[in-house]
């Protein structure tokens, strides 16, 4: 996949992640997070208030530290296609 193709096709699957209005599950919102975050190149701590919550998307962070930054778009597509765009 060309990177124009792919940076498009990411930035629709944020555009659905962001107007979907129903609750996602936690560990769905944390992987996406991470894949967001390493394809974005956005490496700042999370920016909760809440502790619990920081260490969550920390965590989800580390698990996925070792995807590049294509194959974090493509995951974050392909979970987005898979549990929202159903």
């Amino acid at each position: 996949m060309k990177k124009e193709t792919l940076s498009k096709k990411f930035e629709e699957a944020v555009a659905v992640v962001n107007n979907y209005t129903e609750p996602l599950p936690a560990d769905l919102l944390l992987k996406l997070y991470a894949y967001y975050k390493i394809a974005n190149k956005n490496y700042n701590n999370p920016g909760s208030k809440t502790p619990l919550i920081n260490a969550f998307k920390a965590n989800a962070l580390i698990q996925a530290q070792n995807i590049g930054r294509e194959d974090a778009m493509k995951s974050y597509i392909a979970l987005v296609k898979k549990e929202i765009k159903k």
